[in-house]
């Protein structure tokens, strides 16, 4: 529900009374003169008309749609100012018919719903004690506040440049301020801290193409020989032929190539042509130790923005996550770190910093209100952003530098990705017909079936198979795993070792 002038009606309201042609007394003067009182002044000479005016501002405010629009408390505000009297005419002989004139109708609304005195009616010669206001007034004294602020702000900053204009030729009078930005001291503990130092390891990568199609993502230097870590993602359409730059902060751009990439990790490594001598690698954290209200600062260019910094802090972990890039119909699966740090399309590939400064996590993907699902759609973060822990990403990127290729560890059975079903369900049949279960895999010596659900992966409940999936690849083939399954509604335990598979399929 819009809040915008709340409170205004929108019915339209009776037009203002016309001014006196008579130039105005200045602000300060009182509202009328009490009966009985001195005679008005004479008024002061009109001021020549190329004599410079101070501007009072209106106040405005944005709305959603990024259009300005005037505040509808301030033209009222403005009326708890003492109005403008006119000054007093030539006037006739006393007694002459006519004279005073009637003073004009004022509608309600020009002073504030009639609580004021009207045009020329007498004032008590002291003012009254302030009266308790409603809390609407509130937005009414802030409008008068800046109203105020603004008239006098350049007033002031017309005499000062009349001054210095008019006055003597000894330049500038700025003062800098021995407390500026510049002579500050940021410890490293801080967010500009850290920003500051991870920023120069950071990079924008821009991936064209061979159609001249692509995208803009993130990456960070991973070692000295000049090695990038970033999302398969981010570089898939320029993987095979097509071009792909990397930019530092300091606007440096080299070409790279990819070493390697992993689609179901949603994990890519490019190489700098030419790579820079003096790259710094950030430093990588331990993913296994954050705890849930850590503090956490992503990196990346969302939108093209490069070298945005945000914050926020680790939000849940091990949440099963099922992303894709919107161009194919395979999906990446992670067990992730939720951040609500933003992070929007363009972070993807960009570190997820603890505080202090260490890589936790890769950002991958967004939760987000359209399309129905997590991945990277051109949607604005919600807060709900998912990050590829550290620790599973950098035994990703070894194999990738090693072999070229990623090494899935796997249990040999298929399972079906329908969500809430209670577990991981063993599907009746593989791909193409094949059997569910592998022969001789760990799956079926641990003595697993089709059908049998899986509702646990050593200590921690499985979902879905999404949710398995996820689960299995935080680990390495040969690792030992505890499974917990029901079967004809009974639960039993296996223990497996876990297989490999190489590539992806």
């Amino acid at each position: 529900m819009s809040t915008e002038n709340e409170g205004n009606e929108g019915n339209a309201v009776p037009s203002a009374p016309s001014v006196p042609s008579a130039p105005p007394v200045p602000a300060a003067a009182p509202e009328g003169t009490p009966q009985g009182g001195p005679p008005a002044p004479e008024a002061p000479p009109a001021a020549p008309a190329d004599a410079p005016t101070a501007q009072v501002p209106a106040a405005t405010h944005h709305d959603g749609t990024g259009r300005a629009h005037h505040d509808g408390a301030a033209p009222a505000a403005a009326h708890e100012q003492h109005p403008y009297t006119p000054p007093s005419p030539q006037q006739p002989p006393a007694g002459s018919a006519g004279w005073p004139p009637p003073p004009p109708a004022v509608p309600s609304y020009a002073d504030g719903g009639g609580s004021s005195p009207t045009w020329g009616a007498p004032v008590p010669s002291d003012p009254e004690p302030p009266r308790k206001r409603r809390a609407s007034g509130l937005v009414a004294a802030v409008a008068v506040a800046a109203l105020v602020a603004g008239g006098v702000g350049g007033a002031l900053g017309y005499w000062a440049a009349d001054s210095n204009d008019s006055g003597s030729s000894s330049g500038s009078t700025t003062v800098a301020a021995s407390n500026s930005p510049k002579d500050f001291k940021r410890e490293a503990g801080t967010v500009a801290g850290v920003a500051a130092s991870a920023l120069p390891s950071v990079v924008t990568i821009d991936a064209q193409s061979g159609d001249g199609e692509g995208g803009t993502g993130t990456g960070f230097v991973y070692d000295k020989e000049g090695h990038i870590l970033t999302n398969n993602h981010v570089v898939a359409s320029a993987a095979d032929s097509g071009q792909l730059t990397a930019t530092f902060s300091n606007g440096k751009k080299y070409d790279a190539e990819v070493v390697g990439r992993a689609q179901g990790y949603d994990v890519a490594v490019l190489k700098l042509k030419n790579a820079p001598d003096g790259l710094t690698p950030l430093a990588l954290g331990d993913s296994d130790k954050v705890a849930v209200g850590d503090s956490t600062i992503a990196i990346g260019a969302p939108f093209g923005l490069s070298n945005t910094v945000t914050t926020g802090i680790i939000s849940a972990k091990d949440r099963p996550v099922a992303s894709g890039d919107g161009s194919s119909n395979k999906n990446s699966y992670m067990s992730a770190l939720q951040t609500d740090a933003s992070i929007n399309p363009g972070n993807s590939g960009g570190p997820l910093l603890d505080a202090g400064g260490a890589v936790i996590g890769i950002n991958s993907a967004i939760q987000s209100t359209s399309g129905g699902g997590v991945g990277q759609s051109q949607a604005g973060s919600i807060g709900l952003g998912f990050a590829i822990p550290v620790n599973q990403a950098k035994n990703v990127a070894e194999q990738l530098i090693r072999t070229g290729q990623p090494v899935y560890p796997v249990i040999g059975a298929t399972v079906t990705m329908e969500e809430k079903t209670g577990g991981a369900v063993i599907s009746e049949e593989g791909a193409g017909g094949t059997p569910a279960v592998t022969p001789d895999g760990p799956a079926a010596d641990a003595g697993l079936k089709a059908g049998d659900v899986i509702t646990k992966f050593n200590d921690t409940v499985v979902e879905s198979g999404p949710t398995l999936i996820g689960e299995i690849w935080t680990h390495k083939p040969g690792d030992k795993v505890t499974l917990t399954y029901k079967r004809d509604g009974k639960t039993a335990t296996a223990e497996l070792t876990l297989g490999e598979r190489k590539g992806d399929s």
